[in-house]
């Protein structure tokens, strides 16, 4: 066959965002879908994020291959990190991927897709799925503080990638 689009799922993603994303996974027919992540810090079954994360979707995609992609312990640059190790991952496969669309969650998905299309270049078309917080009301950010200094880091954030983030050439 020929290349196939991806769905990579940011796996610090909480347990009903994971199902929110599985169900996104299977309305749109995605045949392979991958979980990015890094260390956990708690001392639970999981070693880390990715894990924690594919273990979910598996149960909740029969039939869907899902694969981990476990990145290594950062203290910054975390979805950039992930975003390489996809990207270096995908590239080691036997099946070309010219799309991939990843999972991520609220105001943070824009980030998300930045850092992604910096990683992978102009050969992969990059898409972002945003998916709705259930601890913040999105469409009224403005009205709780927790909501709006989220939002406004994100934005921050965003602003600091854009003019100050230069990632180190490939190699």
């Amino acid at each position: 066959g020929g290349p196939a689009a991806l769905l990579v799922v940011e796996g610090w993603l909480g347990a009903r965002d994971l199902d929110d994303a599985a169900v996104y996974a299977r309305r749109h027919g995605y045949g392979r879908v991958a979980t990015s992540g890094g260390p956990m810090q708690s001392f639970g079954p999981y070693g880390n994020y990715a894990e924690r994360a594919a273990r979910r979707l598996s149960e909740r995609l029969p039939g869907v291959a899902v694969e981990t992609v476990p990145t290594p312990n950062t203290a910054q640059d975390r979805t950039y990190a992930s975003a390489v190790w996809v990207r270096d991952w995908v590239n080691q496969g036997a099946v070309p991927v010219e799309t991939i669309d990843v999972y991520s969650l609220g105001a943070h998905a824009r980030r998300t897709r930045l850092l992604y299309r910096m990683a992978f270049g102009e050969a992969t078309r990059v898409g972002i799925i945003a998916g709705t917080p259930y601890d913040s009301d999105v469409e009224h950010w403005w009205t709780t503080s927790e909501a709006a200094k989220d939002v406004f880091m994100e934005v921050v954030a965003l602003a600091w990638t854009k003019c100050c983030f230069w990632p180190a050439p490939r190699g």
